[in-house]
């Protein structure tokens, strides 16, 4: 996992309406940075729900929002309909992404150890430094692990 007080590696990918989204277009704006699993999974979607319930929050604090799955666009597209999300969703299928961040990495699920993405979120400041970094996330409450110290 990527330390606070580093700055945020560049990236640039595909969103799910096919549009380049890139770290710099978030230049002189605090950004919630989150990488997920997998589209239309319980957690993944618990997730995606209570960033989408407290968006307007993020917002008013100055935030914005925005998830990395080595899912397709069209999955992420299809999720973000099914669920209403109002923030955009990267298409990572290659993994460079994750892997700049290290979101990819070994997991443990019941005994089998396996690799996957790792569900982390980094919050970056509006200089590009990250400023969090949360690696045990609550996907029931993860907006309140987020904005825990801006109440």
């Amino acid at each position: 996992m990527l330390q606070k007080g580093i700055k945020a590696p560049y990236f640039e990918g595909v969103d799910e309406n096919g549009n380049t989204v890139k770290l710099t277009d978030f230049a002189g704006k605090k950004l919630v940075l989150y990488f997920y699993p997998k589209d239309s999974t319980p957690g993944c979607t618990s997730e995606a729900c209570d960033l989408r319930d407290n968006y307007e929050r993020f917002l008013a604090l100055g935030y914005n929002v925005l998830g990395v799955s080595k899912d397709t666009a069209a999955s992420h597209q299809r999720f973000i309909e099914k669920y209403q999300l109002p923030f955009h969703l990267i298409a990572d299928t290659d993994m460079t992404i994750l892997k700049a961040y290290e979101a990819w990495g070994e997991k443990k699920n019941y005994g089998k150890v396996s690799m996957g993405t790792l569900r982390t979120t980094y919050v970056i400041d509006e200089q590009g430094i990250i400023i969090d970094a949360i690696g045990k996330v609550n996907t029931k409450a993860h907006a309140q692990q987020i904005i825990k110290d801006e109440n």
